[in-house]
């Protein structure tokens, strides 16, 4: 049967490299939000009055990736969903459907050390390389981790949920060969 694959973690700590390899490897659809906004709506944000604007495109993305999604897994295809969601308010907007799809999940947590996210999350703004979508700058890096909110019981209570640490071992080492090719 096809699995659901959910990357959650902070920003910079290892998402979209990991989710790209995890896809390669399971042969899996992979849904980027990030993706999804850059390419549908960068040319049309404003200057102000951008967190509601991105909310509300930003849900109604997440809505089409999870019909995209139900549409791989009735053909027996995993998906990989990298769809944000550092708050848990906002996971719990989607893990109803999820668990109501019948699918099984796998929540694939990533997370590393702030200043070395951080460092990532600069120079992945200038390398613009395979994981680069949108140009994050540090305040909106700031508050983003200041926003990320760790599963907690309920959200792991009856799932599978893998950590992984984006900071050492084989993610850190892959993450650190491809900043080093770009450079």
């Amino acid at each position: 049967m096809a699995r659901i694959h959910w990357i959650l973690g902070p920003v910079g700590a290892g998402k979209s490299t990991y989710a790209l390899r995890l896809a390669r490897e399971r042969a899996a659809l992979r849904l980027d939000l990030d993706a999804w906004m850059a390419a549908l709506f960068r040319a049309d944000r404003p200057e102000e009055g951008v967190m509601p604007w991105y909310v509300e495109r930003a849900a109604r993305c997440v809505d089409q990736i999870w019909q995209v999604a139900l549409g791989a897994l009735e053909i027996d295809r995993d998906v990989v969903l990298e769809i944000g969601m550092i708050q848990r308010r906002d996971r719990a907007g989607l893990l109803p459907r999820i668990d109501a799809s019948g699918y099984p999940l796998t929540i694939h947590v990533i997370d590393a050390p702030r200043a070395l996210r951080r460092a990532r999350v600069l120079g992945r703004n200038e390398a613009q390389g395979a994981t680069f979508s949108m140009i994050v700058p540090p305040a909106v890096f700031e508050l983003a981790s200041d926003l990320w909110e760790p599963l907690d019981d309920d959200e792991r209570r009856g799932r599978e949920v893998v950590e992984i640490d984006g900071g050492e071992g084989e993610l850190g080492a892959l993450i650190a060969a491809q900043a080093a090719d770009l450079a």
